[in-house]
């Protein structure tokens, strides 16, 4: 008689991969990375690393120089991306999943091209692109991260109960107080990802910068200065820094969405 094995795997064992992913790609790179922070090119335990980000100009300058570009390409992206968002969820075209995909479709071209190309736009209409690199910057970051933006507003705003509005408009709202009432504050927690989106990577994609400019401005290009002059400990510093503030930027937008969205839900 021959014996038939069944194998059979419950919903522990399912997560082996996924726990050996992260073992092997997030924490053993992040503990190499807290190592040779907290240690010199000697490997000897020191906190000098720490004390020279805060204590040098050009460090701390270029995280200020990061924070505006960021905080200025988010704002810009929001701005563009919320009217997007509202009309396409609010329309009735039959086809308005096309006209969502457009907006989404740059992120399926070569990034390379995509900046070449806007480039030489910005070449074409300034005649010196190097004169204005902080607005050309969040132009460039903008153009890049805009479909980040609009894709998590356009998800929030789709979900939203359109009896809440017209509750709101049979008792008396007018549209202007709908939207500042109703549908803004409930549409929060798509803001908040989106900003969290666009935030936390334009402060370190400095490939925009090179291919613009090829300075070194943000902090991404900082901390790829130091490792290509194999400087690994500042590097990895400054590294170990830049994601404590991004986790403190992340939890606290989270905590924000949580509070905003149980509060959207007693609005009326």
């Amino acid at each position: 008689m021959t014996k038939t094995f069944k194998l059979r795997f419950n919903r522990k064992q399912l997560c082996i991969p996924y726990a050996a992913f992260l073992i092997l790609f997030v924490i053993c790179p992040l503990l190499v990375i807290v190592y040779y922070a907290f240690t010199n090119r000697t490997g000897q335990f020191t906190f000098d690393n720490l004390v020279l980000f805060f204590t040098n100009g050009n460090t701390l300058g270029t995280l200020l120089y990061s924070l505006a570009i960021a905080a200025a390409t988010t704002a810009v992206c929001l701005v563009i991306a919320y009217p997007v968002a509202y009309i396409l969820s609010r329309s009735k075209f039959r086809k308005k999943y096309v006209l969502l995909m457009l907006f989404v479709l740059p992120m399926w071209i070569n990034f390379t091209l995509r900046i070449t190309a806007l480039k030489e736009i910005l070449t074409a209409i300034e005649a010196n692109i190097s004169a204005y690199p902080f607005l050309n910057t969040v132009i460039g970051m903008s153009y890049d991260f805009l479909p980040f933006m609009i894709l998590p507003l356009y998800t929030s705003l789709s979900k939203l109960d359109n009896s809440l509005t017209e509750a709101a408009a049979d008792l008396g709202a007018n549209n202007f107080t709908v939207f500042m009432r109703v549908i803004l504050p409930l549409s929060v927690p798509g803001i908040i990802s989106g900003v969290t989106m666009v935030l936390l990577p334009s402060m370190t994609n400095y490939v925009v910068l090179d291919m613009l400019y090829n300075s070194t401005y943000i902090m991404g290009s900082l901390i790829g200065s130091y490792f290509s002059h194999f400087d690994w400990n500042n590097g990895s510093m400054i590294s170990l820094i830049l994601l404590i503030i991004i986790f403190v930027i992340t939890l606290a937008t989270n905590r924000f969405s949580d509070n905003n969205e149980t509060a959207g839900r007693n609005i009326l």
